[in-house]
């Protein structure tokens, strides 16, 4: 099965992509394109699954960037292939044959990219990240590499939609502590719970830094298991594992 990689006509002519599952090397809970070194899916399939894709995105697989990613607010500027992958969730580059990568597996996957000044960013932003500045923090590493926030574009790819994103209230306590209009992305769930707008949050901010476009691919990788893996279905499934999507830009 080839690679299906889905697109965002605001980010071009960069290549770029957010992959979804199909194409891949992986058979059982992983089947498919999982991209992740975290997972316990076999390390030497999760390499061919990454070749893939950085043949797909025209570079060598040294030059396919990931962090470690742990939900932090921290963004990395990369200038070339890196031994060891600091821990961050977001990186920053201006130069042409980097291709930076976010994991995913309901997180938002944001590609970012100011083509006229040729930088480009990427970041994993779930609800602590999010909620902690990781898209704004982003943005300036952008400025500090010569970008002008006026023309950057961001791409939220796949991400969990409000629909299956079930939390309760300790959780909503969070964000109206910072914002009592954050109270917007929540809507009334069963039983005194919540339903989250993740993607719906992500934009806000987005368009909140003033950069210049902000959209949402609308995918939801929790209603379409046949394209992408989803950390909340694998939960209540019973399942052990999960894979993890790949997202990427290059100059």
């Amino acid at each position: 099965m080839t690679l299906e990689i889905l697109t965002a006509d605001s980010l071009a002519p960069l290549r770029h992509g957010f992959f979804t599952r199909r194409g891949g090397a992986s058979s059982g809970v992983f089947a498919g394109l999982n991209c992740g070194p975290g997972s316990s899916d076999q390390s030497e399939i999760v390499q061919i699954n990454r070749a893939r894709v950085a043949e797909a995105m025209g570079v060598a697989p040294d030059h396919l960037i990931t962090v470690h990613q742990v939900h932090s607010a921290d963004v990395v500027t990369v200038t070339g292939p890196m031994g060891t992958r600091p821990r961050a969730d977001a990186m920053v580059t201006d130069v042409p044959g980097v291709a930076l990568a976010v994991l995913t597996a309901d997180c938002q996957p944001v590609l970012f990219a100011d083509v006229a000044n040729g930088v480009i960013g990427a970041a994993h932003a779930g609800w602590r990240g999010a909620l902690d500045g990781v898209l704004e923090a982003t943005v300036v590493g952008m400025e500090g590499l010569g970008a002008d926030r006026r023309r950057i574009r961001a791409v939220i790819g796949p991400s969990i939609s409000q629909a299956a994103y079930e939390v309760g209230p300790e959780f909503i306590e969070a964000f109206l502590a910072e914002d009592s209009d954050n109270a917007r992305f929540f809507a009334n769930g069963e039983g005194g719970r919540y339903q989250f707008d993740l993607p719906g949050f992500g934009l806000h901010r987005l368009r909140q830094s003033g950069i210049g476009q902000a959209e949402w691919t609308r995918h939801c990788t929790y209603a379409d298991p046949e394209r992408f893996y989803s950390y909340r279905r694998t939960t209540h499934a019973g399942e052990a594992d999960y894979g993890r999507l790949i997202s990427v830009i290059r100059l």
